[in-house]
């Protein structure tokens, strides 16, 4: 049985049926084609898939896409506004906080959300606050500066 759900994500609204055992990720990543959020361990350890849901930093791996009907999504790819890019995905790049990328779309996401709601944070609220995100390649320090200097940013 499928049931109908609507979603506004990046802005845009989306109607989609979906089994009620679906989750956000596969919705966004199968039914809208936005790749940027990815698949890493299906279990919500890795935050790999962590995109916005109501400007709350969520794993989309463990959303049921139910769950999050008249939701409003921000993945990766609607965090840029008018071309340019998020003050936290410039930082990224200026710190070299990018290695192989796969863990960075989830690693920029639950920083804007972090940003959001402390705008200059210590260097401890950046540690606790991406706690939940693997990142195998940079060791974390280029990805603490690039938060602390985005934090820094209007």
């Amino acid at each position: 049985m499928r049931v109908e759900i609507t979603l506004t994500v990046n802005g845009d609204p989306y109607s989609v049926h979906v089994e009620p055992n679906r989750t956000l990720l596969d919705v966004l990543r199968d039914d809208l084609g936005l790749t940027g959020t990815n698949r890493g361990c299906n279990q919500g350890d890795c935050g790999a898939c962590t995109v916005l849901v109501d400007g709350k930093a969520m794993n989309a791996c463990l959303v049921l896409a139910p769950d999050a009907d008249g939701a409003q999504i921000t993945t990766i790819e609607g965090l840029a506004t008018g071309g340019r890019l998020h003050p936290i995905q410039q930082a990224f790049i200026d710190e070299g906080a990018v290695q192989c990328g796969y863990c960075t779309p989830g690693m920029i996401m639950t920083a804007a959300a972090l940003l959001a709601a402390h705008p200059d944070p210590t260097e401890e609220q950046i540690r606790n606050g991406i706690e939940g995100n693997l990142c195998r390649c940079t060791g974390y320090e280029s990805i603490v500066r690039a938060v602390r200097a985005a934090g820094r940013k209007p």
